[in-house]
């Protein structure tokens, strides 16, 4: 028996603590039980809760400063958003690509882990939304526009041009890298800030803020104060930016949408203006109303027309074709995924560094830009389930989905290209799904139908975010103001539109380059929010139990094997014994 082996004398053994028990009971001794933990009375709920002027105030004059500046000096305006870009792709771009794939890893690891089973509410909390649901709202949240805006642009783009690297015409590798930029990486980011916040909000009954799930990294006084102020401005500053490209993304697509439909000649910036401000209009009457039927409603219509457009495209379109495509793209992945996680600027003999801030960079920077408002929204349908269902449903269920979309709009742009009808035009990514539903029949019908989606997507993906920065500006109020709502929601509106009057002709670079800049610092933030989730977690009870458990049940083991082993020589000596009286 070695030392390591000998139980720890100062401290009771495994068998006295039993044997303790088992006598205790044997007298009738109660034991009461520690009680568990119960649903945390969340801050969120205060009704009297204050509009934290410190963070509005200044939210307000850097938006006002940037829409001022984006509509006098234009030139100027770019030049500044072009070298901020470059400063950050040069001297940043690298911490983008590892710490995606780190959020990954960390996720999965969560998730698998010890800390699986504890659960975000109370105890025997049971989660507010069926598992239906829950798939329904959480992939409504994530990327309805982008979804609609890349799905036949990006996977035809990395078939014709090549990724760094590889060649062009390799259907795997343009269906890979696609599954790359929009599967684990996105949901994993999401999934940080969902868990940080659910967890300190339905467990420990902090408020509904990014900067409260920082408390066991800076202390409740620390976030409570000036730092949680910078800590939930960065995060509606990212926001803000995040959901201003998106809806930027939108408006070029309508206009796209109705030019092909033959409803406008012309495209021109006023026409995007009138798009912007109509759509603005609706999502701001939805938020000053206050009342929740609508947007949800609109909710549940965005997912059913999108599975209506998906299910037609894949039965009308070539079906053999996408069915093939699904385990290619998913092979594809999986073989190239190391790969494609660790390109960095100098690879493919230094030239990958285009490609890296055109496509990877910027989604990474998207993605982290839209994590405060996703994140949070994640965190409010996610009581009641445990971080184990929380991971994995949100790591892996709108991935799935996600793959299934590309393959039936990026798999029938393929196959456009392969067969010589190619949908690609003069390269403007907004043009091309339209193009591509043209050439099936009742295209012109089914291309009306896709513009009405792109509207709706624009009112929800606006409402829910202005709704959410609202709350993170009332100290984390579940009902925010309805007017606060309305006022980030228009800042956000104009910021959009000012990206894409600016950035004149290069409107989606413009939108893409200060949507990287502006999500810079909070990728730091989650990088620290990491360490404060495992800090929180670690000290929950429910964890602490388990590991007690683990704990008593090896040193159980120890001393029944040394037991055992005293047991054994002592037999051994009593044979000997015999066999020398004989």
């Amino acid at each position: 028996m070695t030392h390591q082996d000998t139980p720890d004398a100062a401290s009771p053994s495994a068998t006295s603590e039993l044997a303790a028990l088992i006598e205790a009971d044997s007298h009738g001794v109660e034991f009461v039980a520690q009680p568990g933990q119960g649903p945390a009375e969340s801050a969120a709920e205060d009704e009297n809760a204050p509009i934290n002027f410190g963070i509005v105030a200044p939210i307000v004059v850097i938006v006002a400063a940037v829409v001022a500046w984006g509509l006098a000096g234009t030139e100027s305006f770019a030049a500044f958003a072009n070298t901020s870009f470059g400063w950050v792709i040069d001297n940043v771009g690298w911490a983008f690509v590892l710490f995606g794939t780190v959020f990954v890893g960390f996720i999965l690891t969560v998730a698998l882990s010890n800390f699986g089973s504890i659960r975000l509410g109370g105890d025997d909390e049971q989660p507010e939304f069926s598992t239906t649901s829950w798939i329904a709202m959480m992939f409504a949240a994530g990327m309805g526009i982008g979804l609609m805006f890349y799905g036949a642009s990006e996977p035809l783009s990395m078939y014709r041009d090549g990724v760094p690297g590889q060649p062009e015409h390799q259907v795997g590798t343009a269906m890979a890298q696609t599954m790359f930029h929009w599967t684990l990486h996105p949901w994993a980011v999401y999934a940080i800030i969902g868990l940080a916040i659910a967890y300190s909000t339905f467990r420990l009954g902090r408020k509904q803020l990014v900067s409260s799930a920082f408390t066991p990294l800076i202390g409740r006084k620390a976030a409570d104060g000036v730092i949680g102020q910078i800590i939930d401005s960065l995060a509606i500053f990212a926001t803000i930016f995040g959901t201003a490209c998106s809806l930027g993304l939108g408006a070029l697509q309508i206009t796209s949408g109705l030019t092909a439909s033959g409803f406008v000649e012309t495209p021109s910036t006023r026409l995007t203006v009138g798009i912007v401000a109509v759509l603005t209009l609706a999502f701001l009457l939805s938020a000053m109303s206050g009342v929740g039927r609508g947007i949800q409603w609109l909710s549940n219509f965005n997912l059913f027309v999108a599975a209506v457009l998906a299910i037609f495209v894949f039965v009308v379109g070539p079906t053999v074709n996408i069915l093939n495509m699904l385990p290619t793209a998913v092979g594809s992945y999986v073989d190239q995924f190391f790969l494609m996680a660790g390109r960095t600027a100098e690879s493919a003999d230094g030239e990958a560094g285009e490609f890296l801030s055109s496509w990877t960079i910027f989604y990474w920077a998207w993605w982290i830009s839209w994590s405060p408002f996703v994140g949070m929204f994640l965190a409010r349908i996610s009581r009641g389930r445990t971080i184990r269902e929380f991971c994995l449903g949100v790591l892996l269920v709108p991935s799935v989905l996600s793959t299934i979309w590309f393959a039936i709009f990026g798999g029938y742009a393929i196959k456009l290209e392969q067969d010589g009808n190619s949908i690609y035009g003069s390269g403007a990514a907004e043009e091309q799904l339209f193009s591509l539903l043209h050439t099936l029949p009742g295209g012109f019908f089914i291309g009306i139908f896709a513009v009405v989606l792109l509207a709706t997507f624009f009112i929800t993906s606006a409402d829910s975010a202005s709704t959410v920065m609202a709350s993170m500006a009332q100290n984390g109020k579940s009902d925010a103001k309805p007017w606060l709502a309305a006022v980030f929601g228009l800042g956000t509106a104009v910021v959009g539109l000012t990206l894409l009057i600016s950035g004149g002709s290069d409107a989606l670079n413009a939108l893409q380059s200060v949507t990287i800049v502006a999500a810079t610092p909070f990728l730091f933030i989650l990088i620290a929010l990491m360490v404060a989730i495992v800090k929180d977690i670690s000290n929950d009870t429910i964890y602490l139990d388990k590991k007690e458990q683990e704990r008593f049940a090896r040193q159980l083991a120890v001393e029944r094997r040394v037991n055992r082993e005293r047991q054994e020589r002592e037999n051994r000596k009593r044979n000997r014994m015999v066999k020398a009286r004989r």
